[in-house]
């Protein structure tokens, strides 16, 4: 009985060590501002259009990489955003390398510390897609009294969407923690084995 509490608790173990790598192989770490870093651009370079030409989803990560002791990155509000305000940010960081997670959809606004960097342009929106491993269903109209009949539907028309380009490779940080789409095949496949080999004995 030990033995096979054991087994099954490993078993667990294993599918969990498959579920956190497939889920991992499909994150990206996209570097902000490039080779260059976070820093006032350039007049080629403004972030905006950076942030425009990527598709950033949940569970991918900004790399800033700056001058700890000349700048940081704030998280900050729209208003805040606007108007460069540096007084009360949601989240604060100065350690020269910050790697931030996206973990909900939606838009994230950053802005340089240093006021003055913030209205040279040295600020950020970065727009998540929504989850689409999520299901949504639209809400079932709500039943109608005794005697009458359901409510139609509403009437929807038909909306064109253009999906935004994928990022180039310049757009991503080189060594990034983003895996290939072969490295996330070989890391499922190595994932299935294991799992196999734990189910099976």
């Amino acid at each position: 009985m030990v033995r096979n509490l054991k087994n099954m608790m490993l078993r667990g173990f294993g599918l969990v060590c498959l579920f956190m790598v497939v889920n991992k192989a499909y994150a990206r770490e996209f570097a902000v501002g490039g080779a260059k870093g976070w820093t006032v651009p350039s007049g080629s370079q403004v972030y905006s259009q950076w942030a425009e030409q990527s598709r950033f989803q949940i569970g991918d990560s900004l790399l800033f990489v700056y001058q700890p002791n000349q700048d940081s990155v704030l998280q900050v509000t729209r208003d805040a955003y606007d108007s460069c305000n540096t007084d009360a940010p949601t989240a604060k960081f100065a350690d020269g390398k910050t790697s931030f997670a996206l973990t909900s959809s939606g838009p994230y606004y950053f802005i340089s510390g240093n006021k003055d960097n913030c209205k040279k342009n040295e600020k950020l929106v970065v727009i998540v897609m929504a989850d689409r491993n999520k299901a949504t269903s639209p809400p079932s109209p709500a039943p109608a009294p005794s005697g009458e009949s359901a409510p139609s539907p509403p009437v929807t028309g038909t909306v064109e969407m253009t999906p935004a380009p994928m990022p180039t490779p310049s757009q991503e940080t080189p060594n990034n923690n983003a895996a290939s789409p072969s490295a996330s095949f070989v890391a499922a496949l190595l994932g299935a084995a294991l799992a196999s080999t734990l189910f099976l004995h």
